[in-house]
């Protein structure tokens, strides 16, 4: 059962690989998507590939070869990785959530407002907070040497799947853990949460309904990636720690969190996104003349 259940993942990897791909060869060379909601969407697809990159060769290894031996170190790498980019990815989604409020609440002032360096600063920002925050979290575990087990019940390496293992007081570890998922994911998308009911509030003051619905329309991407990145991801979170799920079922259900998202983010933008839809369509015609 466990070698078939790879094929479905490795086709969800190809398809985030190829969304990814292509959304980062479309925006930088068609000008028209030179804006700040799609300079954030090429970031975010930078950082899907990276999550991809970082969980789908070991996690197909175990699927297909049971190769379920890792380093450490190597494991610990990975932690940092996958949750230092799942945060980056938190973060550009607040980015787009504030993009979409001066778009709608004060267009005028949009392009003065969000500039090229004022983009370059808040993706830096985004990037530097991931990281040290992050950090933190394999830096804790190194201190801790002894472990009752060695065997992750995960196809990756999970923060507090690894942090388990320790037979030592992990209440240091417990706490950072909450800690960043708060300052991070907690902080982010209760900003979020903000941006768009002040957006709700902008939109129904609207006099025209045609108006109204052309606003909407610029944001459904952003609330449908939002929501399917936030439920799955405080779901992970909040099973972890306090939840009494099934393992097999919580396996399943983080690798879906980690590697959906990634390959729906490209699809998702793509249907509503003319000129990129136009793009991908004379990719695969030429691909195929």
């Amino acid at each position: 059962v466990q070698f078939w259940i790879g094929f479905p993942f490795f086709a969800v990897c190809l398809v985030a690989l190829l969304g990814n791909i292509i959304l980062l060869i479309i925006i930088p060379t068609e000008r028209s998507l030179h804006q700040p909601m799609y300079i954030f969407l090429a970031v975010l697809a930078a950082t899907d590939l990276g999550l991809c990159a970082a969980i789908a060769p070991k996690m197909l290894a175990i699927f297909w070869f049971r190769s379920s031996s890792m380093a450490f170190d190597t494991c610990l790498a990975q932690l940092f990785f996958i949750h230092a980019l799942q945060c980056m990815e938190s973060g550009i989604l607040l980015a787009m959530a504030f993009d979409r409020y001066i778009a709608i609440c004060d267009p005028l002032r949009h392009t003065s407002i969000l500039t090229p360096s004022i983009l370059g600063q808040m993706i830096v920002t985004v990037a530097i907070r991931a990281t040290v925050l992050v950090g933190l979290l394999p830096i804790l575990i190194k201190r801790l040497h002894v472990f009752h087990s060695i065997l992750i019940a995960h196809s990756y390496c999970e923060h507090m799947a690894v942090v388990k293992l320790a037979a030592e007081d992990i209440r240091v570890n417990k706490a950072c853990g909450l800690f960043v998922g708060f300052t991070i994911l907690g902080f982010d998308m209760i900003f979020i949460l903000i941006s768009y009911i002040l957006i709700f509030q902008a939109v129904f003051r609207l006099c025209q309904k045609e108006a109204r619905l052309k606003a909407f329309n610029t944001c459904t991407a952003h609330i449908f990636v939002f929501l399917e990145f936030y439920i799955l991801a405080f779901f992970s979170f909040f099973s972890h720690r306090f939840g009494h799920v099934a393992p097999s079922t919580h396996i399943l259900l983080s690798t879906i969190y980690l590697l959906v998202p990634p390959a729906l983010n490209p699809i998702v933008y793509g249907v509503k996104n003319k000129v990129i839809r136009k793009r991908v369509t004379q990719i695969f015609l030429l691909s195929h003349g």
